[in-house]
């Protein structure tokens, strides 16, 4: 049997879950600089130059302090309390950006990842122009430049989002969506799934699409992404009703696109994964920072 023909694994994901960057700093930090979890945001961190310690206070799921000496991306992809230690008076140079992943926690793909992901710059190969462009925009004051660095950063973050399906076992991915995804095979049924959720999605058209039989589907799809097919299929039809319903979106509408038979099926799987109705988790949404 031939191997997969290479899919697109992110985009079908990134269309309905966008991540959104914001230039937070540029230039040298001296010192401490406390990043808190309680702003709401995840954080991208590019160290240029210099020498970083950064600590996890109280934290149990990541080292209680970390130390870089070479160019590194340090990626927190949901808001989470950091610290950075820099020397006094020469500091250490970064780019630093703000990020929301739209969904929050029903983003599938960032509710894979952990909580830091830490790597040399020299370990990404292909972030090099990107990062070049974003470092010559923070030098100096040009016309569109926030809105260009802000989309850079975007870039950045989709380059090491690319890198991660490719590499898992090397960042210390858990079962998961990414896990599966560096699968082909899985990629596959799961890239089918994404970009037509409403379909009538039986064990056996998944395991069809993956080219693997229903067995062996089911156990690998189990062991990579940590969940049942049927569980990972209503969970993202979930996750893109969230997202409807914040749109203003009727259930009714939403219903027939994600398959279901009627609203009170979608209502129930709803209730199912998120704990309340449609209607009583419309009622608490807070909307996410813009």
């Amino acid at each position: 049997m031939q191997p997969p023909a290479p899919i697109d694994r992110l985009s079908s994901i990134l269309e309905r879950f966008r991540v959104k960057a914001q230039l937070h700093h540029s230039g040298a930090l001296c010192g401490l600089t406390h990043f808190d979890a309680g702003e709401g945001f995840g954080y991208l961190h590019v160290l240029r130059r210099g020498e970083l310690e950064v600590s996890h206070p109280g934290a149990r799921d990541v080292p209680q302090s970390l130390r870089f000496d070479e160019p590194t991306v340090l990626l927190y992809p949901a808001p989470f309390t950091h610290r950075f230690h820099n020397p006094p008076q020469e500091g250490a140079d970064f780019s630093c950006a703000r990020l929301v992943f739209e969904g929050g926690s029903a983003n599938p793909l960032a509710r894979s990842l952990p909580p830091l992901i830490a790597l040399p710059l020299a370990q990404v190969p292909g972030m090099d122009m990107a990062l070049q462009l974003l470092l010559s925009e923070t030098g100096q004051l040009r016309c569109g430049q926030r809105l260009l660095v802000d989309r850079l950063f975007e870039v950045v973050v989709i380059q090491l989002l690319r890198w991660l399906l490719d590499h898992p076992q090397d960042a210390g991915i858990c079962p998961g969506l990414v896990n599966g995804m560096s699968d082909p095979r899985l990629a596959s049924a799961l890239v089918a799934m994404h970009e037509a959720p409403g379909d009538a999605w039986t064990l056996e058209r998944m395991a069809a699409q993956a080219g693997m039989s229903r067995t062996a589907f089911a156990n690998t799809f189990r062991d990579l992404v940590g969940q049942t097919p049927a569980d990972y299929l209503t969970g993202w039809r979930v996750a893109l009703a969230q997202n409807g319903l914040r749109e203003r979106r009727s259930i009714k509408v939403l219903a027939e696109e994600l398959g279901y038979a009627n609203p009170s099926a979608l209502s129930r799987a709803f209730a199912g994964k998120v704990g309340v109705s449609p209607r009583e988790w419309l009622a608490t949404l807070v909307q996410p920072h813009p």
